[in-house]
């Protein structure tokens, strides 16, 4: 069951990873996202600092995070860390948290970005944002036009 309300405003939605986040933005009425910024580093501290910014800058209503799957559809490894992540997201700054399944969102994103002229290497830093991207455009797809 979704966790956010129905709320109008603006909605960030991230691309957890180890290394990176992608964090991308959209607003509930235009049901349009785009790609925001990546947040680089592996330090708990540095990451919600960078969020914490991003939060008091757009005023969200809610997040999204993506929800890695497997292939055939099953959690894994890193779908338990993307909970933990949202959870965390969750405690910190008293936001609904809803999720958004984001299975080959990376795969996609890289496709677009070549197709838009990227090289490898310049792809390699928007990819991540353009995932999040992806991700919150099925987000708002997925839900029924307000």
């Amino acid at each position: 069951m979704p966790e956010a309300a129905a709320a109008q405003g603006a909605v960030l939605a991230f691309d957890f990873g180890e290394k990176r986040i992608g964090v991308a933005v959209g607003e509930t009425t235009l049901r349009q996202a785009h790609p925001l910024t990546v947040i680089k580093g592996e330090a708990n501290a540095e990451r919600f600092a960078a969020i914490a910014a991003l939060i008091r800058e757009w005023q969200p209503v809610h997040l999204v995070v993506g929800m890695p799957l497997s292939l055939d559809g099953e959690p894994h490894a890193m779908s338990a860390r993307c909970t933990r992540f949202a959870n965390q997201l969750r405690g910190r700054f008293a936001l609904p948290v809803d999720y958004a399944e984001e299975r080959l969102s990376s795969f996609e994103a890289g496709e677009f970005l070549r197709e838009s002229g990227h090289d490898a290497r310049s792809a390699r830093q928007h990819i991540d944002a353009v995932a999040a991207q992806i991700i919150l455009q099925s987000y708002f797809d997925s839900r029924p036009a307000a």
